[in-house]
């Protein structure tokens, strides 16, 4: 084959900074109506050889980590899926849950009203337009940010928080910035980040029993989440062997829920080899990101992933990135440092990580790695 799958992480690419565009030079404009269609592909969306996709490969084999027993409060079962998901954030930050409690139609209605916002023509999509240095809006595949290895991909990405305060946040970012129009989507998507922040408590509580804390440490820590919820729309590509619907990296959030449709195009990086996660519209894929990596000392990984595109039809995924309120400061327990463990990260707060990897860093699979340096630079 002429394009060979990567299979060393050490050859992965040294980390790569963000790229400007000069004041002289417009950015692309990735329209998927237009672009879906064309046969040759512009040069900022072609990654390098020793990245570009392998469509054919391995399935990752996961136990589906069932949570009815957790959720109806079986000591045993609970027991049992904190042990499994422990297994699994320690040898390489990924699960997959069912029986997870929530709505199916609720899923179903957060995939399907995607549509109603990405089928829309550039122009009117471009009213949520994510602007330089934001993290919230409309990104046609970061042409803004980025000038080369450019994703294969539009998102819509918004704001949640689990204060008091804030139920309708979601809901009202979204009329304000859409139109009134789109009341019912918003009123879809608030309803999800709610289900999926509490969710993401009942995860924490698992991990906290795993890591030998107490279930109420991190379920404590994260109860103001102060999280992002992003839709990911991945339209067709006639190249799909030149590019990524997302490039290698991972998460530098704490935990991501994420959903896939039925399309298939996610993979992950385990024991030196890209591998895929099937789609199941019954299971959510759960990974560690780089702030709970920190948070647990680095007992728990967080792992490298991507996704892949295709000829022929459109991907789409519901991805909630779970991340501590913005004064929480980001330290493990002390439960998790000794003398043979020792402090791995300094600490931090989530917008400060989240400051880096929008101004100053592309995550990849070192983000927290630099990140750790620069600030230690900053400090010194």
């Amino acid at each position: 084959m002429a394009i060979e799958c990567m299979t060393n992480i050490q050859s992965m690419p040294q980390p790569q900074k963000q790229n400007k565009h000069t004041e002289d030079e417009a950015p692309l404009v990735f329209d998927a109506s237009l672009l879906s269609h064309e046969l040759h592909l512009p040069k900022q969306f072609i990654w390098p050889d020793e990245e570009k996709p392998c469509m054919n490969v391995p399935e990752l084999v996961m136990p589906l980590i069932d949570l009815g027993g957790f959720l109806s409060g079986d000591p045993v079962a609970t027991i049992e899926a904190a042990r499994l998901v422990g297994e699994a954030c320690q040898k390489h930050g990924f699960f997959l849950m069912v029986n997870h409690g929530i709505d199916a139609n609720l899923i179903s209605h957060a995939h399907g009203y995607m549509d109603d916002f990405f089928e829309l023509p550039l122009s009117q999509k471009q009213r949520a337009q994510r602007k330089i240095g934001e993290h919230y809006g409309y990104a046609s595949s970061f042409t803004s940010r980025f000038s080369s290895k450019l994703p294969w991909k539009e998102t819509l990405s918004f704001q949640f928080s689990a204060e008091d305060n804030s139920s309708t946040l979601v809901k009202d970012y979204l009329c304000n910035t859409l139109g009134k129009e789109f009341e019912q989507f918003g009123k879809v998507y608030q309803n999800y980040c709610d289900a999926m922040s509490n969710l993401s408590l009942g995860i924490m509580e698992l991990l906290g029993m795993n890591l030998g804390v107490g279930k109420e440490y991190f379920r404590e820590l994260f109860e103001e989440n102060n999280s992002i919820m992003r839709l990911n729309y991945y339209p067709p590509c006639q190249k799909p062997d030149l590019t990524l619907g997302t490039g290698p990296h991972c998460d530098p959030t704490s935990l991501t829920i994420l959903h896939q449709d039925q399309v298939g195009g996610f993979q992950v990086f385990v024991d030196n080899e890209w591998h895929s996660i099937s789609p199941n519209s019954n299971a959510f894929v759960v990974n560690i990101g780089d702030t709970f990596m920190a948070l647990s000392n680095g007992r728990y990984k967080s792992c490298l992933h991507r996704a892949v595109v295709n000829s022929k039809t459109t991907r789409k995924s519901l991805a909630f990135f779970l991340c501590p309120k913005g004064d929480k400061v980001v330290s493990p327990p002390s439960e998790l440092v000794d003398e043979l463990t020792p402090r791995m990260y300094p600490d931090f707060t989530w917008p400060m990580l989240l400051e880096f990897t929008q101004k100053h860093y592309r995550a990849d699979m070192k983000t927290l790695e630099a990140f750790t340096n620069w600030l230690q630079q900053k400090r010194s």
